[in-house]
């Protein structure tokens, strides 16, 4: 086996149309939004006898709490079985890249399902489980495959019934954009959530690169929903390789009774079957005891449109340095503090 940098869209993309198990960060696409976040980083393939069997996006970090590898949801394989071997000799390799880039550890948010086979490969490569997540570890996903009524059918009874009465409703209105001056828009209301939840918005920048290279491909959408002409609710989505993520929402609690957002989001989900889609991805949920968590009414809203839960291995890190256990410290503290 061999590794080698991919250098070209096609290749990358062509690849990962052939993989079940990815997500959206997975792509070419976020490897270009991380370039316009000014990161470093690093597109590898690895090869057995020149057949391409699997990809990794590596991200360079520079925080002020250290510097570190980060891999968003990978590696991605086709082939389960060379998973073991494989990743030994990826593991050999990024601690070569972690030297030449003196980051204090590797981290892995592994695409793999949560088994004690795939944490035990982890495990016997030096890895241990870290204190935080980037990225959603437990998922909500939702096969949209079935014909309209069919989904209807299987969601919780109260979702359904709220979907029904916002159609009924003449003072809702659902409206798409692909326009990014139109952020400015949705930004106003993702601020306001954010500060109601406690939780540490993107900024406007940060929406904006990311908008501007998913729309290249025309692979995101803004969602606004209205009352009475005043948006009340709005989120982006994101749509590649036939699956389709709900990845930032925000919405005004004083208009929480009015059901736009169960609205909102089954017309979102109408637009990916238009698109082709056979997934729907409702992004991160909650992880353990859903009553005393941040995210707890969020992930009940999720659920209600009916689907399953994914796991994924939790993250995992490969400390370099004794730097690492300060680093891991502070985590461990910020974690608590926002009960996570």
């Amino acid at each position: 086996m061999e590794i080698e940098e991919i250098n070209n869209k096609e290749i990358w993309e062509n690849f990962l149309l052939e993989c079940e198990e990815k997500t959206f960060l997975n792509s070419w696409n976020w490897g270009e939004f991380q370039k316009k976040q000014s990161e470093k980083i690093w597109r590898w393939g690895i090869y057995d006898s020149d057949q391409l069997v699997s990809v990794i996006l590596i991200i360079k970090i520079k925080a002020r709490r250290g510097t570190f590898l980060f891999i968003p949801h990978g590696p991605v394989t086709k082939e389960l079985e060379i998973r073991n071997y494989e990743l030994g000799i990826l593991t050999d390799k990024l601690k070569d890249l972690a030297g030449e880039e003196k980051a204090s550890f590797i981290r892995i948010s592994p695409i793999w399902s949560r088994s004690e086979e795939n944490v035990k490969i982890y495990k016997e490569l030096g890895f241990i489980e870290a204190p935080i997540h980037m990225h959603p570890e437990v998922t909500w996903e939702l096969d949209i495959s079935p014909l309209e009524n069919d989904l209807l059918g299987a969601m919780r009874k109260t979702t359904r019934y709220l979907i029904r009465q916002g159609q009924r409703n003449k003072d809702i209105e659902i409206v798409k954009s692909k326009n990014i001056e139109d952020l400015k828009k949705f930004n106003e209301i993702y601020r306001a959530t954010a500060q109601r939840h406690n939780f540490t918005e993107f900024s406007l920048k940060y929406l904006e690169d990311q908008f501007s290279c998913f729309l290249e491909d025309d692979e995101i959408i803004i969602f606004f929903g209205k009352y009475k002409g005043k948006i009340v609710s709005t989120a982006i989505f994101i749509f590649w390789h036939g699956k389709a993520f709900y990845h930032h929402s925000g919405s005004l609690s004083e208009f929480s009774k009015i059901p736009v957002s169960y609205l909102l989001q089954w017309e979102a989900i109408k637009e990916a079957k238009n698109r082709g889609c056979k997934s729907y991805n409702f992004w991160g949920i909650t992880d353990g005891n859903i009553k005393n968590h941040p995210w707890a009414g969020l992930s009940l809203f999720k659920m209600g449109f009916g689907g399953y839960r994914k796991e994924y291995v939790k993250t995992q890190d490969l400390p370099l340095s004794k730097r690492y256990w300060l680093i891991c410290i502070f985590e461990k503290i910020r974690k608590i503090k926002r009960r996570l």
